[in-house]
């Protein structure tokens, strides 16, 4: 039986890690292209990377009998993962530029004196089922139902760990806009968001809100929400910029070149957040490894780096502490300024305090 459990466990991991413009809108909103969409990423079977010789190789069988072989170290947490409860008022309080991590990718924005989130998932487990898949080591940081209005949500691609059905239904009345990468706004339409709020973005977009930009960029991934479904969706990374600040969204990726063409073109950034987990051999080419967010912050030009996606959910075979070990002493190797904050912390952008290693305690 816990073979089996596992199994079931990993296939829907897999289909986590694996697996048009619309108008109006009340916001004195502009959007433009500010380059042409490379031809590479539009192919009649779907979305392709930008990268000639790009593999995605997570082929099932094999990392099915690594689940069920191999003795896993650390996997979850024996002991509470610290979180930093929020209320309505703090957040309606923040004045100065800043980010709070709520947990796994989900990030809650202050910017200009509006207020995002990107990749909001706050239901139990990162799964199209409520019974079972991966399981959260915390409860976010403030209730789904607590969250004051917000002018937008960001959306990086369409798998379940970041597109979170129950979410955005819940959302959908309290959100003025809606970005998402081409083909993701079908999902939200379907789940009740208006079509006039969904803005769907091709890489190299941009869209504006008085003084907030959001443009997405490329990442080196796949999308799918189903066996069947497999890159009909495009994914994306964002750069953000208000008034005072700049900020980038990995969203998931590979290493790859495009990390340089990003930062020639939008860096330098004030804060870089990085995915930093679900990284194994078997699917190197779609999750960067430790070492390669690092490098990734660096071809991007960013001052401050926040490793994401960790920390909440059990997505790949490395214990649950290891992307925060490996990322760290790759930021002292490196010189790099590196933020770890507590699930719930507000980080200012612009004056970024030392944070403290707490997944050692």
């Amino acid at each position: 039986m816990q073979t089996y459990n596992l199994t079931i466990k990993l296939l829907l991991a897999i289909l986590c890690v694996n697996v048009t413009v619309a108008s109006g809108q009340d916001l004195n909103d502009t959007q433009q292209n500010t380059d042409k969409a490379p031809l590479t990423h539009h192919k009649k079977e779907g979305y392709k990377n930008t990268a000639p010789d790009f593999k995605n190789d997570t082929a099932i069988l094999p990392i099915l009998w690594r689940y069920i072989t191999e003795k896993r170290v650390d996997p979850t947490p024996t002991k509470s993962i610290p979180v930093r409860e929020l209320t309505t008022q703090q957040l309606n309080n923040l004045s100065q530029d800043s980010v709070i991590r709520l947990g796994h990718s989900t990030i809650y924005m202050h910017l200009s004196g509006q207020k995002w989130l990107i990749d909001p998932v706050f239901s139990e487990r990162a799964s199209p089922f409520s019974f079972i898949g991966p399981k959260r080591f915390h409860q976010p940081p403030i209730a789904l139902d607590d969250l004051p209005d917000l002018d937008g949500v960001i959306i990086s691609h369409d798998h379940y760990d970041h597109l979170d059905e129950d979410t955005i239904k819940r959302l959908a009345k309290k959100v003025k806009t809606f970005i998402v990468p081409l083909g993701v706004d079908k999902y939200l339409a379907k789940w009740g968001v208006s079509k006039a709020s969904i803005k769907a973005l091709d890489w190299w977009q941009s869209i504006s809100f008085d003084n907030v930009t959001v443009t997405a960029t490329p990442t080196q991934h796949f999308s799918g929400r189903g066996l069947f479904d497999k890159d009909e969706t495009l994914w994306a990374s964002y750069v953000i910029q208000s008034e005072s600040s700049s900020v980038y969204f990995s969203g998931d990726s590979g290493y790859f070149d495009g990390f340089k063409q990003i930062g020639e073109k939008y860096g330098p950034f004030d804060l870089t957040m990085i995915e930093t987990g679900a990284y194994d051999r078997n699917w190197e080419t779609i999750h960067m490894l430790p070492e390669e967010s690092l490098q990734a912050h660096i071809d991007l030009k960013g001052k401050h780096l926040m490793p994401i996606h960790n920390g909440t959910f059990d997505l790949a075979f490395h214990g649950w502490r290891e992307p925060f070990d490996r990322i760290s002493a790759a930021a002292v190797e490196k010189g790099v300024m590196l933020s770890t904050p507590i699930m719930g912390q507000v980080i200012s952008i612009n004056s970024v305090e030392p944070t403290q290693p707490w997944w050692k305690n």
